[in-house]
């Protein structure tokens, strides 16, 4: 029996998908300090917040509030999310150990038909002593891929951030099976040499000199003061798709009303797991540090 043309091009397709389907998996991840994230959120401010993230499949908060108003509004969030299409599940740290009024809560949202909860997300108590906010992680996988986030928000600028954020280079020894992937707000640029360290194992960063704080007042065109937020990646084992930022601050009449939101932007990345990386790719990583 004959096949004709097109079903066997229809055929091939299918062959091709079956083939190369499970090879990469493509997540979209956002990043968003959201000032004062608590009870002062109206549910005006939640649905409008809800309908710029409905769209990712992961998102890491931070400067949630430590107070019972910052758990809520995060609850808040999800339900709203939940209103957009899709199911989603969150994850809210304890309010980190930190100096008097440093302490807040981290969080995580993430759409559940995408993205599965490996284990509970911890606080990274190891250097509690040394960071004053302590970083957030959790264990995420997507089609067979597992990746772990670190969520961070470092001291401000005028408190040395980088201070805190050299110990990040211990992290990929102390995880020498997880593929990092770091993201928050670090409070310097990526091009500081704090970060270097990093550089050299491998991660890069998603955003290169892209501004993400908001100014009080536009001057002309330019409404962002500082490139302070970003997410670093383990180019040995994930590849990057597409990064950006939402200027949100756009669609209101003035920085002031839009600073109500937050004074910081949105950063996202669009990334994928190569088949041939996986748990080898990190521990090939190890092994080229160590030569």
């Amino acid at each position: 029996m004959r096949i004709s043309f097109s079903i066997r091009i229809l055929l091939f397709g299918l062959c091709l998908f079956l083939v190369t389907g499970n090879s990469v998996a493509q997540v979209k991840v956002c990043s968003w300090n959201i000032q004062h994230f608590g009870k002062s959120k109206s549910d005006a401010d939640i649905l409008y917040i809800a309908n710029i993230l409905k769209d990712f499949d992961i998102i890491a908060l931070q400067e949630v509030v430590a107070g019972p108003g910052g758990a809520q509004a995060v609850a808040r969030l999800a339900d709203e999310l939940n209103r957009k299409g899709s199911k989603w599940d969150y994850a809210i740290s304890d309010p980190t150990i930190s100096t008097l009024h440093a302490s807040e809560r981290y969080a995580y949202l993430w759409k559940t038909s995408r993205i599965t909860k490996v284990k509970e997300a911890w606080l990274e108590h190891y250097y509690k002593d040394v960071i004053d906010r302590e970083p957030f992680l959790v264990d995420f996988n997507y089609n067979g891929h597992n990746f772990t986030l670190v969520n961070f928000h470092a001291i401000p600028k005028k408190k040395q951030p980088e201070t805190e954020i050299k110990y990040f280079r211990f992290f990929p020894g102390k995880y020498p099976d997880r593929n990092l992937i770091f993201l928050g707000d670090f409070n310097v640029p990526q091009s500081h040499t704090v970060f270097n360290p990093l550089k050299k194992m491998g991660y890069q960063a998603v955003l290169i000199g892209q501004k993400t704080t908001m100014k009080m007042q536009c001057i002309g065109n330019d409404c962002l003061a500082s490139e302070l937020d970003n997410i670093f990646f383990n180019s040995f084992t994930t590849k990057l798709l597409g990064s950006g930022v939402i200027q949100f601050y756009t669609s209101f009449p003035d920085m002031i009303t839009a600073r109500k939101i937050s004074d910081h932007i949105p950063v996202w990345a669009e990334i994928d797991f190569p088949a041939q990386f996986s748990t080898h790719g990190v521990n090939s990583m190890h092994s080229i540090q160590k030569n």
